[in-house]
């Protein structure tokens, strides 16, 4: 790997050298530098998913002649929508942050869905080739904001939306969500990087236990770390409460501020799309490892968490109004009210085992909602 420059905006804040990170302003580091010192592995994390379909078709059309991720990333500067970190050769042409921040996609087609029109494009430079995740996706400048629109199968988009639905009835701050035709579309809540959203990774590495997470992020300082721990137990009750299986270290994390480094908040939640009915239909009561998890996890802390009680007549009507609606089968010959009617059976199950640590309102529910 060349020396490269690493910034914040216009601002040096390291040198990358043999791999290695030499803080000039240790404070702004991504977190991930700061746990780790691997700065190849940084910029790898950045790079866009070389197992999607339109990954491939996307680094040729952009003529990269080696498509491993660490050439992949630095052919953009290792530039994101979502933070403003970037960076440069240590020796030779110094570009400045608005040379290299993204001002448009030409290739929002190619990266979603393949499209062949997109072959006959120049090469140019593109939001896509740091844009992560398993899902086809991409993003697009719409009114002066970047939306991220994602593929999927029905039942996968349809399990996202309602997801999104049932945490802003928790009350729990969540990336917005809308159907857009065929695909479903998301804000960029960094807000063309006013902040820097940073994985969860930077903080935990890729540890799973909910207790060790718990701690790690109490631990990242007195207010924040407070903030941190108590966003991330009502995250552990929502993705209990939609069945979602796909929690991992890359798809939660924090907003910093790109001036001091400091931790603001918890990012709002959001890819929900292996949730619900996303694999089928469950067709046993619940008792699966996100309810124990939480359960233990609730015990370790000692203190009751609260949520509003979820009811059918709240949940039904939304459910009937998302669409992609999946095909009936043998199990669910109405899938959107089966999976209203699970989030229930869920929410039983979680209060069972929980025991008096679950607290449920059951005050007069969502009236504007």
């Amino acid at each position: 790997m060349e020396d490269l420059l690493l910034l914040s905006k216009d601002t040096p804040i390291a040198e990358l050298t043999d791999g290695a990170v030499r803080a000039i302003i240790p404070a702004r580091l991504p977190l991930f530098l700061q746990r780790t010192g691997d700065a190849a592995a940084w910029l790898r994390s950045r790079a866009i998913d070389g197992h999607r379909t339109n990954s491939r078709l996307l680094k040729r059309v952009l003529r990269l002649e080696h498509k491993d991720d660490l050439t992949t990333v630095l052919a953009v500067n290792a530039a994101t929508i979502t933070d403003n970190f970037w960076v440069r050769p240590l020796s030779g042409d110094s570009p400045r942050y608005d040379d290299i921040r993204f001002k448009l996609n030409l290739f929002d087609d190619l990266a979603l869905t393949g499209d062949a029109n997109s072959f006959d494009r120049p090469p140019g430079r593109t939001p896509e080739l740091t844009n992560t995740g398993s899902f086809e996706k991409c993003w697009r400048l719409e009114d002066g904001a970047w939306m991220m629109y994602k593929a999927g199968r029905r039942e996968e988009l349809f399990s996202e939306l309602f997801a999104y639905h049932i945490g802003c009835l928790l009350d729990i701050p969540m990336a917005r969500y809308e159907a857009s035709g065929d695909f479903i579309k998301s804000r960029d809540f960094t807000e063309g990087a006013r902040v820097d959203f940073e994985s969860a990774a930077g903080i935990i590495g890729d540890e799973a236990d909910y207790i060790k997470i718990y701690e790690a992020l109490r631990g990242t300082g007195k207010e924040a770390g407070v903030e941190l721990a108590a966003r991330y137990v009502a995250m552990c009750y929502f993705d209990g409460l939609v069945f979602n299986m796909d929690r991992h270290e890359n798809n939660f994390g924090v907003l910093r501020s790109p001036e001091t480094g400091d931790i603001i908040s918890a990012a709002p939640l959001y890819d929900h799309n292996i949730s619900l009915i996303a694999r089928g239909y469950p067709n046993r009561d619940p008792g699966d490892m996100l309810i124990d998890d939480f359960a233990k996890l609730l015990k370790y802390i000692g203190e009751p968490f609260h949520a509003p009680r979820l009811t059918e007549n709240a949940l039904v009507p939304i459910a009937l109004n998302i669409p992609y609606a999946p095909p009936p089968t043998d199990i669910a010959s109405s899938p959107r009210e089966f999976a209203a009617r699970y989030i229930l059976r869920r929410q039983d199950a979680l209060e069972k085992r929980c025991g008096g640590l679950l607290r449920l309102s059951d005050a007069d529910l969502f009236p504007n909602y």
